[in-house]
């Protein structure tokens, strides 16, 4: 393991902001978070799990904990089903699943981050999500050290939720997923054609943690404005935070360096080099427009440390 102090949290980050972890460790396997994990306890820190460093928000001062980074590549394929690191790259794994001939999850290319990540948040895209792919999902337990298999079921996944997410002591460290038989070069396509859809959306490479908040359940009224507006069929009695955010006037406000995207604003975007403090400030103040507007609360999709 590659073991680091005062490390800039920032360049590891999709929004590139915030300040140093007090201790940093790359982990390449199970066994690797296992000591890493121990030695946190150990030495009473706080632990952190970072993935791809999308969808997190991490503050100014930076973090006086141990930053557990999941880097590298590494799965196995067979028959369509895949056995991979947490810490594996979401659209490299769509690639390389691409070029084996297995497929199906195309929609979700171009979400940032790592596998792990996507399952612990239920990551979706253009009605397509993860949990749609899982088939189980290994943890190890930071308090205990257990090491199980999660099945499908147990995940409780729903719209941008898992068990994972809302019990943070269980850390993922591998997943197993099926994909279905394609043809490669279909399965290529769509996937350009997908990232082509993200960067006309203006949702790629972009300083941002992605969608910044979660699309609220809405009253019937609401639904039903966004359905005839739109032309599009609410899923969940969901709306989604973006349309609400224009609509509560807050398409392009600015705070500091940042800014609710002009071409979505569900983005707020390190504009001019924008602090923690500056996202959090327009966080609020967008929370605050939809309440006054629709009497809707949005919350944060992206992780607050």
């Amino acid at each position: 393991m590659k073991w680091l102090e005062n490390v800039s949290l920032a360049p590891l980050t999709t929004f590139q902001i915030g300040g140093p972890a007090r201790y940093l460790c790359e982990v390449r396997s199970e066994r690797d978070v296992t000591e890493a994990l121990a030695w946190a306890k150990e030495n009473e820190l706080r632990h952190i799990i970072l993935g791809g460093g999308s969808n997190v928000l991490v503050p100014d001062e930076g973090l006086d904990a141990l930053v557990v980074h999941f880097v590298g590549n590494l799965w196995s394929f067979g028959a369509c089903e895949i056995d991979t690191w947490a810490g594996s790259n979401l659209f490299t794994l769509i690639e390389a699943a691409a070029m084996g001939k297995c497929g199906g999850w195309e929609k979700l290319a171009g979400i940032p981050g790592s596998i792990g990540g996507a399952v612990r948040g239920n990551a979706g895209a253009f009605g397509s999500e993860i949990k749609d792919f899982v088939i189980s999902v290994r943890a190890l337990n930071a308090g205990t050290g257990e090491i199980r298999a999660f099945q499908h079921a147990e995940c409780d996944f729903s719209y941008r939720h898992s068990f994972f997410k809302e019990h943070p002591e269980w850390v993922i460290t591998r997943v197993r997923l099926r994909l279905q038989q394609v043809d490669a070069t279909e399965s290529a396509k769509l996937a350009e054609e997908i990232i082509a859809e993200r960067e006309r959306r203006h949702l790629q490479n972009v300083r941002a943690a992605g969608s910044y908040f979660m699309n609220p359940v809405a009253p019937a009224g609401i639904v039903a404005q966004f359905e005839a507006e739109k032309g599009a069929r609410s899923r969940e009695h969901r709306v989604p935070a973006g349309w609400l955010i224009e609509k509560a006037g807050m398409k392009g406000a600015i705070v500091g360096g940042a800014i609710a995207s002009l071409q979505h604003p569900n983005y707020l975007v390190n504009q001019n080099a924008a602090s923690a403090a500056d996202v959090r400030a327009l966080a609020a103040k967008v929370k605050d427009a939809v309440r006054a507007t629709f009497d809707i609360e949005l919350h944060e999709e992206a992780a607050l440390f």
